[in-house]
């Protein structure tokens, strides 16, 4: 595969097309959208973890006034379970989780449906619930190696017995907490009914993904189901699928007489109806030979699901293909409990997981007397350790390398507590990052010349606030070997060709892959100088390399941190990330991305816990006053730089994924710089003061 020609679009660091519309106001989000005449709509939430509704009062809500209906499992109408059970709601008294939907207040005010929400009584049948995170016979399970977020267990080699030969060894338990995507813009949704045709104005990653999933649970051909996302204030994974509140305003303005109706979810409500990062307890083994290189790795990964619906994720695939190792044993276990639906969130699986196994990379340095990074280069594999397939491009050893010497790291001194200023303890730290490098398949787009010269650019890909607009703007400039000015772009909708979910750092890869085809198949059906209606929709080619080799985007991340002797504060006061990420797009957005990406993995590494009360099965500190997410004071400096990493087998550009490769490894390098300052090692996030109070 080769580069498409006109080389000098892409990497340019082109102010974001929609910045304006989007600094002034102007640029509508889901709840935003006019329409006429609409409701509002407040959902009616359980209050117990299971059991089930014997008993729901409407009367009080129904006689207040402008309350139009209340809507619950005995006057719901039947919804197809079997398509996706998280989104058919109220089909029965049954509970299976605190917080989830047992009804729902439609009303001519935001106001007046949350009041009236509160004039609903509701007795429950209570039963034993279980919500406990823990490895249990009675609770845990394989998952089945089917699902596309997580593959078979693996056994190779003969792990015990190297371990049992090893001249060093580790074992260690890391535990992360259950983590929720918390993006600015809520969840939010407005429906409308209109001639036996449905309407969704939704926040989503994906508008087609959004009609694929609503239409057969309703029971509609999906080609009356119409969905736009022309804005996104942020995803991050939970915006990927529908949940139930977008089930619940399409049957209110179905069942009223198709008057449109809003609703927007606050933020408690999102705590437990649009998923979150399961938490996870990661054991890892690891044995080396006298020379520091590894034996044998074993990464062993417990994570949380819900009883009524599956969700599981690659906590422990990372250490399939990270570092050499002869014998390797790689398993995930699922934990079923009362509590709600996980589900994606930004960097799923790799996040935590890259947290244990860089973690234990670090730990396993020490032991071994080797500088941490001088350990994972010693360790780089020549292939991908699973498969045997050569890297498309694997660059994590110059990443390390450029980035110790920007980082100042060959000046540190590796003996760990010795270091302190004013009161405060001072330590670096490192940790590898990578994510999967993929292109999902299926996408269209079309283009079309249009009066006045330009060029009409058409694909239902998602924005989410990453830049994609812009993004896209070049690829199809240099594709089709004109100025950025001489294209406009049309996203965001199913009025669009169908485009793949803006899902695991493969969405400007695919979209622009389309678009990269489109446009090729344009100037061949239409030449250089088109007809002014000249039009051309076309499918991305396939990849010929794709199972060829394998493909990863790579990183080094580096932390500087300070821990208050007194008090077991923890700052970071400087982070470097260095990337190898394929051919950039847009440099001003790109740095924005890896930024963004860092500055979530510190806020995962300090603040971020979803604190569970077991004995009613309810997050308590469901709101930003208690879940603490980095804010300006906590980010020092970040710096962020990347490699001119050529590839030609991940797709015509050249380009990787890069929303998520830059939250991968954020946490372990300030849990390991942590580490340095004080002596003491940390094995569960996030790291707070009292775990350094020792």
């Amino acid at each position: 595969m080769t580069d498409v020609s006109n080389p000098g679009k892409l990497g340019e660091p082109l102010e974001r097309l929609d910045g304006p519309a989007k600094v002034t106001g102007t640029a509508r989000y889901a709840f935003e959208q006019p329409v006429d005449d609409p409701l509002y709509l407040q959902p009616l939430q359980a209050d117990i973890a299971r059991g089930k509704v014997v008993r729901i009062d409407t009367g009080a809500a129904e006689a207040l006034s402008g309350v139009r209906a209340v809507l619950t499992h005995e006057n719901a109408e039947s919804l197809n379970s079997g398509v996706d059970v998280e989104l058919a709601v109220l089909q029965s008294p049954e509970i299976s989780y605190r917080g989830q939907v047992i009804g729902a207040v439609v009303a001519d005010t935001q106001e007046i449906a949350a009041h009236a929400a509160g004039l609903v009584e509701v007795t429950y049948e209570r039963h034993p619930h279980d919500t406990v995170f823990r490895s249990a016979e009675e609770i845990v399970y394989t998952p089945d190696s089917s699902s596309p977020m997580i593959g078979e267990n693996l056994d190779q080699g003969d792990v015990d017995g190297a371990l049992a030969a090893a001249e060093h060894t580790l074992d260690a338990t890391y535990v992360t907490p259950a983590e929720y995507n918390n993006p600015m813009e809520p969840h939010a949704t407005v429906a409308v009914w209109r001639d036996a045709e449905l309407t969704l104005h939704d926040s989503n990653q994906g508008s087609h993904t959004v009609r694929d999933v609503v239409a057969p649970t309703l029971g509609l051909d999906p080609q009356r189901v119409h969905v736009f996302a022309p804005h996104v204030g942020g995803g991050f994974g939970a915006k990927g699928m529908p949940h139930a509140h977008v089930m619940l305003a399409a049957l209110a303005a179905r069942k009223l007489e198709g008057r449109p109706v809003k609703c927007a979810l606050s933020r408690r409500q999102m705590f437990s109806l649009v998923g979150y990062r399961p938490p996870t307890r990661q054991r890892v083994r690891l044995g080396a030979d006298a020379a520091g290189r590894l034996t044998a790795t074993e990464h062993s990964a417990l994570e949380q699901t819900s009883r009524v619906k599956e969700y599981a994720e690659q906590s422990a695939s990372a250490a399939r293909n990270m570092y050499a190792s002869a014998n390797r044993r790689i398993t995930n276990e699922l934990a079923a409990l009362d509590v709600p639906v996980p589900t994606w969130m930004r960097a799923p699986g790799e996040a935590g997981g890259m947290y244990a196994l860089e973690t234990a990379m670090d730990e396993m340095a020490l032991t071994c007397g080797m500088d941490p990074i001088e350990f994972r280069v010693r360790n780089e594999p020549e292939r991908a350790p699973e498969s045997g397939l050569p890297f498309s491009s694997r660059n994590l050893v110059s990443c390390l390398r450029q980035g110790a010497e920007m980082f100042g790291w060959n000046e540190r001194d590796p003996e760990p507590g010795v270091r302190e200023e004013n009161g405060w303890l001072l330590g670096t730290g490192v940790a590898a990052a990578t994510f999967p490098s993929f292109s999902i398949p299926g996408s269209k787009a079309t283009i079309g010349y249009e009066p006045g010269g330009y060029y009409r650019v058409e694909i239902g890909a998602a924005d989410l606030g990453t830049g994609s607009r812009t993004a896209l703007s070049q690829i199809a400039a240099e594709a089709l070997e004109v100025p950025v000015e001489a294209v406009r772009l049309h996203l965001g909708s199913t009025a669009q060709p169908r485009a793949s979910i803006a899902g695991g750092s493969s969405g400007t890869a695919s979209w622009g892959s389309t678009i990269v085809q489109a446009a090729r198949e344009f100037r061949s059906e239409h030449g250089a100088e088109p007809a002014e209606g000249g039009e051309t929709t076309a499918e991305a080619a396939a990849n010929p390399s794709a199972g060829e080799y394998a493909m990863n985007a790579y990183g080094a991340q580096f932390a500087e941190v300070a821990v208050n002797a007194d008090t077991g504060e923890i700052r970071v006061p400087r982070m470097l990330g260095v990337f190898a990420a394929g051919r950039i797009v847009n440099a001003r957005t790109a740095r924005s991305q890896f930024l963004g990406g860092m500055t979530m993995g510190l806020s995962m590494a300090l603040h971020e816990h979803g604190v569970l009360d077991e004995r009613f099965g309810h997050v308590v500190n469901h709101d930003f006053a208690g879940y603490h997410i980095a804010g300006n004071a906590d980010v020092g400096s970040v710096e962020v730089s990347w490699l001119d990493e050529h590839d030609p087998h991940v797709n015509p550009m050249g380009i990787k994924g890069i929303g998520e490769v830059g939250i991968v490894g954020v946490a372990a390098a300030i849990g390991n710089a942590a580490r340095h300052a004080t002596g003491i090692r940390v094995r569960e996030l996030p790291l707070t003061p009292e775990k350094f109070l020792v």
